[in-house]
């Protein structure tokens, strides 16, 4: 092949890498045999447009041919090219730079005329060529493929997730100790890189993808960065008002309960909600007015001497 290899794939010289490879996938999917049956110039337009692919696609070789040091068959072009080790004798795909491409019989193609890119394309491309199968037959081109990503759950903690943690979770038979970032919530997916199925033909490994199930706390809901909590108080705090001692993420704080206060009104703790980085929420306190359970006749007494100054609005 005595063509230049940037004029096979329609691209120029200063084409970035993805412009060389989505080139190729377009090429190769407009020459592919199986859409190309009666076609018998589109196989070897195939084969010209794999081989230069496989050139310009390997940065290294790709460099080499841009000076030069091969040619475009891969051959060195200084003295002994062709011969010996990296040459090819007689077989342009076999041998040297080339991957092997083994044929079935006559048809250099196998005989159910498919073979076996969905390790180029991935099975949604393939699927394009063979209805939704993978084809088999004796044309196979094996590149590297990342594998399988792995999928796990992990129960975690409210104030695990609320504060940020370490947990340890055994993937694939270790032991691998997993930050929970503070602020995760719940069914948020981890991901771990590498530590997945491994891949084929040299490809990189999966990734682990773990889904972390949060659980409940009695007393704290988040919203955002902010935790909520309702502020149970006697109609005595209500009205007198008070110092309570109260729970935060990090330990307890006495809060001032304004005289007066009405139920379902809210006081704030600057600071004291999610911690992200240099910023943090809030810790956002509803205060709940809550009636004696038993019967106080004294409270009635004081109550009935009690103007009631309630504005409702329905």
């Amino acid at each position: 092949m005595n063509k230049n290899l940037y004029d096979v794939l329609g691209i120029s010289r200063s084409a970035t890498d993805a412009e060389v490879k989505s080139a190729y996938r377009k090429l190769a999917r407009k020459y592919h045999p199986d859409l190309n049956k009666d076609d018998k110039n589109a196989a070897e337009k195939f084969k010209e447009v794999s081989c230069a692919y496989e050139i310009l696609g390997d940065k290294e070789k790709r460099q080499k041919y841009d000076n030069n040091e091969i040619d475009a068959e891969g051959k060195p072009t200084g003295f002994g090219a062709g011969f010996g080790q990296g040459g090819f004798e007689g077989n342009p795909f076999g041998g040297g730079t080339y991957r092997t491409y083994t044929s079935t019989g006559g048809n250099p193609f196998g005989d159910g005329g498919g073979f076996d890119f969905s390790s180029l394309f991935g099975d949604d491309i393939m699927s394009q060529f063979t209805g939704g199968r993978r084809s088999g037959g004796g044309f196979g081109f094996h590149a590297p493929q990342k594998g399988q990503d792995a999928a796990y759950t992990m129960d975690v903690g409210f104030l695990e997730a609320a504060t940020g943690a370490e947990k340890s979770i055994n993937l694939n038979g270790k032991n691998i100790q997993v930050k929970i970032p503070a602020g995760t919530t719940d069914g948020q997916t981890l991901r771990l890189k590498g530590l997945g199925y491994a891949g084929v033909q040299g490809g990189a490994n999966g990734d682990a993808l773990i889904t972390v199930k949060v659980g409940t706390h009695p007393y704290f809901k988040t919203e955002g960065k902010n935790v909520l909590l309702d502020l149970p108080i006697s109609i005595k705090e209500a009205v007198m008002g008070a110092k309570i001692t109260v729970p935060t993420l990090t330990g307890k704080v006495k809060v001032s309960v304004p005289p007066y206060s009405s139920s379902g009104e809210k006081l704030r703790l600057k600071g004291k909600g999610i911690v992200q980085g240099k910023t943090s929420g809030d810790e956002i306190i509803t205060l709940k007015i809550m009636a004696p359970q038993k019967q106080d006749k004294a409270l009635e007494e004081a109550l009935s001497h009690v103007t009631d100054t309630a504005v409702r609005t329905f």
